[in-house]
């Protein structure tokens, strides 16, 4: 998760969960950037390289300003806590989601870095949903990019699934727009099968009315997490009062669960729902608090083209 303000960062076969892809007509910018990856990513990820990837927001060095009045925004940011949300629990109830979420690691700049991420359904059975930053920042495109669902602690019980192509939206691509922080990652057949025909797949949403109770999934890394386990959050969502034009929500994840997934009617007994976000960022000033672009035209014209790849 990238912290931004006055410093801004970043088996065997199991049946497919799929659920319908719906949306509202909308218009969408140029089409999303598109990033052709190279050969042997699976083969440079040993276990002990996977525990010590850093989440890429250690790495993270650019800065953003944030222009509102701080002190008049923060109240109208936050909802009160209800009894039944989370705000950063491990998450212990099974089900769809602790096969199709999970960690991504790549190299960025040079060194080992991690995120999170989810396998969506699609035509091509082989869509990982991620953030922006998570395949590419200032300026480069990540590479050695691996998705690991499931990873529990150095192991990948549902294999590595290297990425052949790697995606983001045009803004994102263009300035680094974090309404639009969004990506996508096409990966290769696993011993000569899909990824979706593997661990399942979410279904995905967008122009979704917001204001909605979703549920976040990650793999935080940094204290006090260390990125061994998947990490959730659950609560009522609300607009980014500051600008970004994002949805926000009471969450205490930290870096390495960026990408990870925020699902629309998330059911906890079979741990299906239907992806409508990301994790993205946070502001320095304002602990606790997660945010998400939300997937509009430009999510969802990204999502078309990595799932007809």
């Amino acid at each position: 998760m990238k912290r931004t303000g006055i410093r801004a960062l970043v088996l065997a076969a199991v049946a497919a969960v799929t659920t319908a892809v719906f949306s509202a007509p909308a218009t969408a910018a140029p089409g999303p950037a598109i990033h052709v990856q190279g050969a042997g990513a699976a083969e440079y990820w040993t276990p002990e390289k996977m525990r010590s990837a850093k989440p890429l927001d250690n790495l993270l060095t650019a800065a953003r300003n944030v222009t509102a009045d701080v002190r008049t925004a923060v109240p109208r940011l936050l909802p009160s806590r209800t009894s039944k949300a989370s705000t950063g629990d491990p998450w212990t109830g099974g089900g769809a989601v602790t096969h199709t979420a999970g960690r991504v690691f790549f190299t960025f700049n040079g060194s080992p870095a991690s995120c999170s991420g989810d396998a969506v359904t699609s035509a091509n059975r082989s869509v990982v949903i991620t953030a922006g930053h998570c395949v590419k920042y200032q300026g480069s495109w990540h590479t050695d990019w691996i998705f690991v669902p499931g990873y529990d602690n150095g192991n990948a019980p549902y294999g590595e699934w290297a990425a052949t192509t790697t995606l983001t939206t045009p803004q994102w691509q263009a300035s680094e727009d974090l309404a639009y922080d969004v990506g996508a990652a096409v990966v290769a057949p696993l011993n000569g099968r899909y990824l979706t025909d593997v661990v399942g797949a979410q279904g995905i949403a967008f122009n979704q009315p917001r204001g909605q109770v979703m549920y976040s999934f990650g793999y935080p890394a940094e204290p006090p997490y260390d990125g061994s386990e998947l990490t959730y959050c659950a609560g009522r969502t609300f607009n980014d009062a500051l600008g970004s034009g994002d949805l926000g929500m009471r969450c205490d994840m930290t870096g390495g669960s960026s990408g990870g997934p925020w699902f629309l009617n998330f059911d906890t007994s079979t741990g299906t729902g239907i992806q409508n976000s990301v994790n993205s960022f946070g502001y320095t000033f304002l602990p606790g608090v997660m945010f998400g672009p939300y997937f509009g035209a430009d999510a969802e014209a990204l999502y078309n083209a990595a799932a007809s790849r």
